[in-house]
């Protein structure tokens, strides 16, 4: 939350009500792990010989935190529309056309192979993933009004906080 508001350009209540409720919902399980922090397809090296994983890059970000902080973030496409520029998401497309899991069939993988039952704080993490999304892009977009941007398309990217703080916080709404 600091870190956001450090940077934030404006109010955004999205972003407001979603800290609050945040801070109000911390998941009772936290066993901690190395989180990647930007555990996504992108930073992924596949094999060329078969369907596995080869290597995982960009550790820039990595902390110790939830196990499952990196996989909300890597769900994250599912809450966030397909076709916007500067947004990375899925939502809206035909998932099967396209050959891509459903969240559940991702999540029962998931559990699958670390043994778990159910994830009843899922909504949370998913929430927490966009919120800290939202707050890097509102960096990222801070930086870039100052003249300081890290690449050409910062201003277009960090304009996407607040749509992406909308859907944190509808995902936080829909979990109470």
């Amino acid at each position: 939350r600091s870190q956001y508001e450090a940077s934030a350009t404006e109010t955004d209540a999205n972003m407001d009500a979603l800290g609050a409720w945040l801070a109000d919902h911390v998941p009772a399980d936290d066993a901690p792990a190395i989180a990647h922090g930007d555990f996504r397809i992108g930073n992924l090296l596949l094999a060329p010989e078969a369907p596995r994983v080869a290597a995982i890059l960009d550790w820039e970000l990595a902390t110790i935190g939830h196990p499952l902080a990196d996989l909300a973030y890597a769900c994250m496409p599912y809450y966030l529309p397909h076709g916007v520029e500067g947004v990375r998401g899925i939502e809206g497309l035909d998932l099967a056309a396209a050959g891509i899991p459903t969240e559940a069939e991702q999540l029962a993988r998931y559990r699958e192979r670390r043994g778990l039952g159910s994830i009843d704080d899922w909504p949370v993490f998913v929430a927490f993933a966009l919120f800290r999304t939202a707050a890097i892009l509102q960096g990222v977009y801070a930086r870039a009004l100052a003249g300081n941007a890290s690449n050409r398309d910062a201003l277009t990217v960090g304009r996407r906080a607040g749509l992406i703080a909308e859907r944190g916080w509808a995902v936080a709404k829909s979990h109470d």
